[in-house]
């Protein structure tokens, strides 16, 4: 499998991968187009973006950090993608100070709405970044999964902290500047003019689970890999997800 189902990685991205592969094979099928131009802001390293690109689509890699592209390059050309990978430095604020508006079949925005000052800007910038008919594949901090971690850890006052904070942060010394809803995202998903077309919870019990069972335990891996899939699509467990993902498309573009 790809570089998202590489055993422990694959409980943090099965459920986006999953969702992504599908999608990215529905704009195949619509468009006659075998290669895809996918725009992935924030992708550091390549962690999705290089296994897009084994799917033969050629991917554009916008980042702040020099120090992962670089990294991204070496991964693509050990991957033998080098030729389908492109990296530049940039951030969402600017996007198109580097990247062209309306040049892309779907644009990937993981990781970026936690750290930018205006997360409805940098969804509308990764929208207009969109062809007509294109995806968006949104992922973000969930709220639900913090305030539950934290309570679950014995730190009750900053499990209530999150949960009453207009960010969701949980103290100074919280790492993440932001964390969401679903129904926060799909308000930024629609606002930016996009219909959505699927929420999932994503590690709703993966980082809860003791590494050590998930290790040791025969097939206990591929059975917690099973359960987070089924739990995904619910937004009972949704709402406790330490992340969220959005599939955002354009009105034009028919879903599943």
């Amino acid at each position: 499998m790809s570089d998202p189902m590489r055993p422990r990685a694959s409980l943090r991205t099965a459920v986006v991968w999953e969702v992504l592969q599908e999608a990215l094979e529905r704009r195949v099928k619509s468009t006659g187009r075998e290669s895809l131009d996918v725009l992935d802001t924030g992708g550091g390293s390549g962690n999705f973006a290089v296994p897009v690109a084994r799917l033969g689509h050629r991917v554009t890699v916008v980042d702040p950090s020099p120090n992962a592209l670089f990294a991204l390059e070496r991964r693509a050309a050990e991957a033998d993608v080098a030729d389908r990978v492109k990296g530049v430095q940039g951030d969402a604020h600017g996007l198109f100070d580097v990247v062209e508006r309306g040049g892309y079949d779907a644009v990937l925005c993981h990781g970026v709405l936690e750290y930018v000052d205006d997360p409805a800007e940098g969804v509308r910038n990764a929208v207009a970044a969109l062809r007509s008919e294109g995806v968006l594949s949104l992922l973000a901090a969930g709220l639900g999964g913090a305030v539950l971690a934290r309570a679950l850890a014995g730190h009750f006052k900053e499990a209530r902290q999150a949960l009453e904070n207009p960010d969701g942060r949980w103290g100074e010394g919280d790492p993440v500047p932001r964390r969401f809803t679903a129904e926060q995202l799909s308000a930024l998903v629609e606002g930016a003019g996009l219909r959505v077309g699927a929420v999932h919870g994503v590690r709703v019990f993966a980082d809860l689970v003791p590494g050590v069972l998930v290790d040791t335990e025969p097939g206990a891996l591929e059975a917690l890999l099973k359960l987070e899939e089924a739990a995904a699509q619910s937004p009972a467990f949704q709402s406790v997800a330490t992340q969220l993902h959005v599939l955002g498309e354009t009105q034009g573009t028919s879903g599943a």
